[in-house]
């Protein structure tokens, strides 16, 4: 079994794990940089590479964030069918019963 290789975001954010083959390819092309070495190497016939634990990218990889959705039964499914200023229970709720 190939080592795990944590690699992260251009900001240090945690994207994916990957296999030490494909860590070293990103940091041989110049894609990624070696944040932490881990045990063991990547061995040729002359040459013997460590192997890194944590690989950080060059560039920033944008991620889609999931967009929430805000209607009222999933305001009501947030809150518990409680109201968060009075207590009230579920069939005493309307979105906009205190007044400012």
């Amino acid at each position: 079994m190939e080592p795990a290789v944590l690699v992260l975001n251009q900001n240090y954010e945690p994207l994916n794990v990957c296999a030490a083959r494909r860590a070293f390819i990103l940091v041989d092309r110049g894609k990624a940089e070696v944040v932490e070495h881990g045990d063991g190497a990547l061995r040729s016939a002359s040459f013997a590479f460590p192997l890194p634990s944590v690989i950080r990218m060059v560039y920033l990889i944008r991620r889609p964030r999931p967009q929430v959705r805000l209607t009222r039964r999933e305001v009501f499914q947030r809150d518990r069918y409680t109201c968060q200023y009075c207590g009230k229970q579920a069939r005493d709720l309307t979105l906009d019963h205190v007044i400012p």
